[in-house]
């Protein structure tokens, strides 16, 4: 199987690897196996659709960054006390801080099997301390492994905390504010919905009822850069991602439906300006014609976190797709496919409920709009 994804990517081609945030909005459209196996595969969606002419404007600002990781070094920088703090610790208790990469083995071919065997160990170890003497302990961005389609994902929470008690806690730091006590609900779901894929990867290595359902998120306190700690329960969130994760076709059988010739290989190739960076060189309606031999499920939510979305948005106009509009629409009107389906039952050429309501509700609007002319 390895070597079948190696060959989607393109010879030479380094995987990329998949993330929480591109997992939880995976799971979000288990049905969409264009993004399940280019996500799967490792190719990198966001060089195809530049290729592709459609690229998305995705990625945070300089600014934003330079924020983010200075804020995210400041939690680390005293030991993760605010965690502490927002997990109850006593003021001045000190955690135990494993060391969870291995110097000499960091530039090697296997230190990703490193570090998940470091991180293994130091939750047997933090467990076993906590259950002889009381001891807190959080592992620094530990790496969790989960099985996405068939295929692993390596992913990398912020923090792992372990309870006196031995519990485990999956802990994330965000640098979106929180004002007045309360912070913007879509970022705080995102990020709930983003550390559940670190719940599930952790039940993987834990029992389930070890690990705790409440995440804790750690953001800046109003406009300073202080970190204020909340627990944000992800029952919900865990359970609709286990479903939507079981549901979703493993990578083999979508990749047994296709061509075996069949590459999303960019070619790259050194720029002609002498520099370091690469260009593509494929041949653009080639690569088009390989990302629409797998079947899409588009639906605008994809604009938000897919970077082929522009393009499977046009793709999808294009043939008329309901899709376009909305799972909402797509599932009132039923049987229907299609906007040339929609005017069909509209115009009495079609049959059933959804026709029926569309007709109704088409002539609901010809007699408001009448009324409307005759007030004018």
């Amino acid at each position: 199987m390895e070597a079948s994804l190696a060959r989607l990517r393109g010879a030479g081609t380094a995987q990329r690897p998949m993330n929480a945030r591109a997992l939880a909005a995976l799971a979000a459209n288990p049905g969409c196996r264009r993004r399940a196996l280019l996500d799967g595969a490792g190719v990198d969606k966001g060089a195809v659709a530049e290729r592709l002419g459609a690229p998305m404007p995705f990625g945070q600002s300089q600014f934003a960054l330079v924020r983010g990781n200075g804020f995210e070094a400041r939690v680390r920088s005293d030991g993760w006390r605010a965690l502490l703090a927002a997990a109850g610790a006593p003021e001045g208790v000190d955690a135990w801080l494993p060391e969870l990469v291995d110097g000499a083995a960091g530039a090697a071919s296997g230190a990703a099997e490193e570090r998940l065997r470091l991180t293994r160990e130091a939750l047997v170890e933090a467990r076993g301390a906590a259950a002889a003497r009381g001891a807190w302990s959080v592992l620094d961005h530990p790496l969790l492994e989960l099985e996405v389609a068939g295929a692993p994902a390596r992913l990398e929470p912020d923090a792992v905390l372990v309870r006196p008690d031995g519990r485990v806690q999956v802990a994330e730091v965000k640098s979106f504010p929180v004002l007045d006590g309360s912070a913007d609900p879509a970022k705080v779901g995102a990020a709930a919905r983003q550390a559940a894929v670190y719940v599930l990867a952790l039940r993987e290595v834990l029992d389930a009822d070890v690990v705790a359902d409440e995440v804790l998120l750690l953001c800046p306190k109003d406009f300073s850069n202080r970190p204020v700690g909340a627990a944000v329960d992800v029952r919900r969130q865990v359970a609709v991602t286990r479903r939507q994760l079981r549901r979703m076709a493993r990578l083999e059988e979508i990749a047994a439906e296709l061509p075996e010739e069949l590459t999303f290989d960019l070619r790259l190739r050194p720029a002609p300006d002498g520099s370091r960076r690469q260009v593509a060189t494929r041949d653009p309606e080639e690569l088009r014609a390989a990302v629409e031999a797998v079947p899409a499920s588009f639906a605008p939510e994809c604009l938000a976190d897919c970077e082929l979305a522009a393009h499977c948005r046009a793709d999808a106009r294009g043939c008329g797709s309901l899709e376009s509009l909305g799972r909402g629409v797509r599932g009132e009107l039923g049987g229907l496919h299609t906007l040339e389906d929609v005017r069909a039952a509209v115009d009495g050429e079609a049959s059933g409920e959804a026709a029926e309501l569309l007709r109704a509700a088409a002539a609901m609007r010809g007699a408001a709009l009448a009324e409307v002319r005759r007030g004018v």
